[in-house]
């Protein structure tokens, strides 16, 4: 099965399940689903950045500062944390990520997703996904900072560092 064909559960504006699309429909439509970004540090603190693949169905070569992905029909968003965190990485017996919030992303031109955000600690080798990851690198956060304005940032990860930030400011 393609990416584009994985089930996904479509959500409102209050993230209840409404109903059941193929990603590529949910994508193509703009139906909202559930997304799952998570942020993963080595044992020194720095954080993983990493660039798409140009194959990648949405935001392709683009860099991340998180691991993560949608969620699958039925599955709990904790759950998606862990598989897809583990999957990014190439890692197998992750401790779970933890769970920060959750907010809603708009692209500004009619599409959205439930975004929960976590953080996790990978103090394993990592060996990212060939199809999903062109490079990658542990960078300390200060030089994540500089680069900010200077790489072209998946949008919705960007939000997340941004409301991120802000959460650890407020904690």
């Amino acid at each position: 099965m393609s990416a584009a064909d994985e089930i996904l559960d479509i959500v409102d504006e209050n993230d209840r399940i409404v109903g059941r699309s193929p990603r590529g429909e949910a994508y193509a439509q703009g139906l909202r689903h559930r997304c799952v970004f998570i942020q993963a540090r080595d044992a020194a603190g720095r954080l993983f950045v990493h660039r798409r693949t140009p194959t990648k169905l949405v935001f392709p070569s683009l860099y991340d500062m998180f691991v993560g992905g949608v969620v699958g029909a039925g599955e709990a968003y904790d759950d998606a944390a862990l598989r897809e965190a583990e999957e990014e990485l190439g890692v197998s017996r992750l401790p779970r990520p933890e769970f920060r919030f959750k907010f809603l992303y708009t692209d500004g031109s009619g599409h959205s997703w439930w975004s929960a955000v976590y953080e996790v600690r990978c103090e394993l080798p990592v060996h990212p996904q060939v199809e999903e990851v062109a490079w990658h690198d542990f960078l300390p956060e200060e030089e994540v900072e500089a680069r900010l304005d200077s790489w072209e940032w998946v949008p919705d990860g960007l939000a997340a560092y941004e409301r991120l930030r802000a959460y650890r400011a407020e904690s």
